[in-house]
């Protein structure tokens, strides 16, 4: 799953459009392959962004649960843990790699 694309179910307050509509646009992104289509593309890009929005409202809107609603910035605090998490992992393993090959 792209990292850019966070949860939007079971929120206070619930997601809004715009919410959805920066997933489905991350999600078009990530599938195409690009971050800004060509102009030839612009049209079909825009409209698989929209449709895929409007899905992304149906879906949040219908979908239950008997969970309680998360808080959005507990949950923010949480995605900013992992991530410090993995890019110190990742500046270990080069740190490591750079000593092996001077080693």
């Amino acid at each position: 799953m792209c990292r850019n694309i966070v949860p939007l179910h079971n929120f206070e307050p619930p997601a809004t459009d715009a919410e959805c509509h920066d997933a489905a646009l991350q999600f078009v992104r990530k599938i195409v392959g690009t971050t800004k289509p060509s102009r030839a593309n612009q049209e079909v890009f825009d409209r698989a962004v929209a449709e895929i929005s409007a899905s992304v409202r149906l879906l949040l809107d219908d979908l239950v649960t008997a969970a309680p609603p998360k808080a959005r910035e507990e949950e923010a605090a949480k995605r900013q843990a992992r991530s410090a998490e993995r890019y110190e992992a990742i500046r270990v393993f080069q740190e490591q790699k750079r000593a092996a090959r001077a080693g």
